[in-house]
């Protein structure tokens, strides 16, 4: 007798596509993030159609000394210079991987943050500020790629319908973006 092969994970997961309260982001949101982008596995892009900015070690302390791995959401934006376009320096909605990624056996914790805009040019070594603003989801360990794609995707609109709501619009004008 023949089984049908497991279903992906985010299927046998109900997900809530608007997370945080209503009012505004509770303890310990928001929190403020800043650093210089730095190369990390070049996963982001190439395997996952996901590019993300990576923050140094000391510039995410502020996050793993109050929250837990998962994936959470807010606002970025990277300092301009002369290859970015004003666009590309504006504050961006951003969704945020935070942890050892254990699909990928990462030997250390990462912060991954992915801008939810269409660059144009790279931005590696320009200073970026984020203000994280809620938590999506746990950390998972997938049984294929395609089921962590579906779960980036599924992340962006969570993301995106948790920012839509006014309270949480306004963080997109918070001072720490003022560069």
């Amino acid at each position: 007798m023949s089984f049908p092969p497991p279903a992906p994970l985010q299927s046998r997961l109900a997900r809530p596509l608007l997370v945080g309260p209503d009012a505004a982001p509770a303890s310990p949101f928001p929190i403020l993030l800043h650093g210089p982008v730095q190369r990390g596995f070049g996963r982001g892009s190439k395997d996952l159609g996901c590019p993300t900015a990576n923050l140094p070690d000391d510039a995410i302390l502020p996050m793993t000394s109050v929250a837990q791995n998962g994936v959470y959401y807010g606002y970025a934006q990277i300092s301009p210079n002369n290859a970015l376009t004003p666009e590309d320096t504006t504050v961006l909605p951003m969704v945020m991987s935070l942890g050892w990624n254990p699909y990928y056996k990462n030997e250390r914790l990462t912060a991954e943050i992915h801008i939810m805009h269409d660059f144009q040019a790279d931005f590696y070594g320009l200073e970026m500020r984020a203000v994280v603003l809620g938590y999506i989801r746990p950390e998972l360990d997938y049984i294929s790629r395609e089921a962590l794609i579906d779960d980036i995707n599924t992340d962006k609109r969570v993301a995106l319908n948790s920012l839509s709501r006014p309270a949480y619009q306004a963080f997109a004008h918070h001072p720490h973006f003022q560069l």
